[in-house]
């Protein structure tokens, strides 16, 4: 039998028999405001499950907030020292001081940047082509703008109305990062990234009206290779000398709008989009930021907003959308409500059987984590690195080996491993994109592969918990449990851990390998919960 192999059974006996009982600066709004608004969307829930007569689950407890938090703010696990920190803080605020100091972190734009490049389809490679240099300038700007915390309303406004070299002014690949360059795909987009909605499914005539804002885009290659102009011409469609006239545009709502023969009709389109009042804007955004934070929109699915799919939660909406336009559509305010509010806050088991919990808020849904996520997870455990490679044979694709898979710029840039797990290809910008569901082929991969093995053996993390804990070997299970799962073992985990070690099946530095590998292959390590 072969060293893996029988090591894998092994392992399959220690996830079996380990962690069976383990799942049981603000710029506008002052945190007394986030707490008046989270005390109103727990109103908002807390109404409707009673209406349904659900039963909310039971407040989590600091081991799973602390990772839960860490996960849909950042991305990340905490360190053993983050939660170790976090376990002895007294503070009756403790949790939303955490929530803010993750959100003023670099991981935060990261995960950020992460998903909106999902959305607005950052890919060097066919059938997008945007190109290695114009594909890091347009991740960097969204970088940026999370990082700066800039208004939702003025990223989209300078996406909408740009013009420029697809090199120099980085939003100007929204209308390169398509399919096509007609305007009904243009429109789709927009209507996609910034509505919540399918234009696609709309009536011809609706469609094509929305269409018309985006119809007098003009392409134009420099001398530079790859480099792009993108600019709003007047006179395109045009016939001969004829003089420019007036049009009159029919937007998304029915109104119709007179624009000027020289304006920029993608001007008045962002205005109309950016008013507060508009009922697509805020929607689409508050409903997008309560799926990264529990996995499914309160409008279900976050891609496809319209009157014949109506909320779960419509009084939870309402506050959402107000509270964002309130606070000058801030997103580190609507996270902040959110993450402190009791809903947020609930156990991952439900109070109940019924099969209705999770699908209305009445505990925390379990999902997997995204494949850059859990790459990045196994890689900071084990202490290794990754190597992502593109097929573009061009300078500005060079990945430094320890860049973390969420920051990865280009959706050309990849590895096996990513695409085993899911990874989105980028190619629509629609959320069903991503596949998180588990395959056989990802259970083997992690039970039994030797890439994983070794990561185990020449990571650097278990050699520094050995000699940091001085070979105590409750000191270093207590370690790999705060580093790999962000707890400490319970009575009964321990007690199966010394039975092994007595009875020599866990031995040595071989025993800690194993350990960190069975961990790694429990729903509590895969999961967020």
């Amino acid at each position: 039998m072969s060293t893996i192999l029988s090591r894998t059974l092994l392992l399959t006996a220690l996830c079996g028999m380990i962690c069976s009982t383990s799942w049981a600066q603000e710029r506008n709004s002052p945190r007394r405001s986030t707490r008046a608004a989270s005390a109103r969307l727990d109103r908002a829930v807390f109404s409707r499950l009673k209406q349904l007569k659900l039963q909310p689950a039971e407040r989590c407890s600091d081991e799973v907030y602390i990772r839960r938090v860490y996960l849909d703010l950042t991305g990340s696990l905490p360190t053993a020292d983050a939660c170790r920190s976090f376990f002895r803080n007294e503070k009756p605020t403790k949790r939303s001081d955490l929530v803010d100091e993750l959100l003023e972190s670099r991981a935060y734009a990261d995960y950020m940047a992460l998903r909106w490049s999902d959305l607005l389809r950052i890919k060097s490679e066919f059938p997008i082509n945007l190109w290695p240099n114009a594909s890091q300038a347009y991740y960097e700007w969204i970088w940026k703008s999370f990082r700066d915390n800039k208004p939702h309303d003025r990223f989209v406004r300078e996406i909408l109305v740009s013009n420029g070299s697809n090199f120099r002014v980085a939003t100007v690949n929204f209308y390169r990062a398509l399919q096509n360059k007609k305007p009904t795909t243009i429109a789709d987009a927009v209507a996609l990234s910034f509505m919540g909605a399918r234009a696609d499914k709309w009536p011809a005539g609706r469609r094509a009206d929305m269409a018309g804002f985006f119809s007098r885009i003009r392409y134009k290659p420099s001398r530079e290779w790859k480099e792009e102009i993108v600019f709003f011409d007047p006179t395109l469609g045009r016939k001969g000398t004829a003089p420019l006239k007036s049009r009159t545009l029919r937007l998304p709502d029915g109104k119709e709008v007179l624009v000027g023969a020289e304006q920029d009709p993608r001007e008045v389109f962002a205005d109309w989009l950016l008013k507060p009042k508009n009922p697509w804007f805020a929607r689409s955004a508050v409903n997008r930021a309560w799926a990264w934070c529990f996995g499914r929109g309160i409008i279900h699915d976050v891609d496809d907003l319209r009157p014949d799919n109506p909320p779960s939660h419509p009084e939870l909406l309402k506050v959402l959308q107000a509270e964002f336009s309130i606070s000058g559509y801030d997103w580190k305010h609507l996270f902040r409500i959110i993450l402190d509010s009791r809903v947020y806050q609930q156990d991952s088991m439900p109070a109940s059987q019924d099969a209705r919990a999770r699908s209305y808020f009445a505990c925390y849904p379990t999902r997997r984590m995204e494949a850059e996520v859990l790459i990045d997870a196994i890689n900071e455990i084990t202490g290794t690195t990754e190597s992502y490679t593109s097929m573009i044979p061009e300078p500005f694709t060079f990945i430094p080996a320890e860049t973390p898979a969420i920051r990865l710029p280009d959706g050309s840039i990849s590895s096996p491993a990513l695409e085993m797990f899911g990874r989105p290809s980028r190619d629509t910008g629609f959320a069903s994109e991503r596949n998180n569901r588990p395959t056989p082929t990802q259970r083997l991969f992690l039970l039994n592969s030797s890439q994983v093995l070794r990561k185990l053996e020449r990571g650097s993390l278990l050699r520094s918990i050995q000699r940091r804990r001085k070979g105590k070997l409750k000191d270093i299970v207590n370690e790999l449990y705060l580093r790999i799962l962000s707890r400490n073992p319970t009575t009964e985990e321990l007690g199966v851990i010394y039975g092994l070690s007595k009875s020599k099946q866990l031995k040595g530095r071989t025993a800690l390998i194993d350990l960190s590998w069975a961990l790694l292959n429990t729903a509590e390590f895969q999961y967020r919960h």
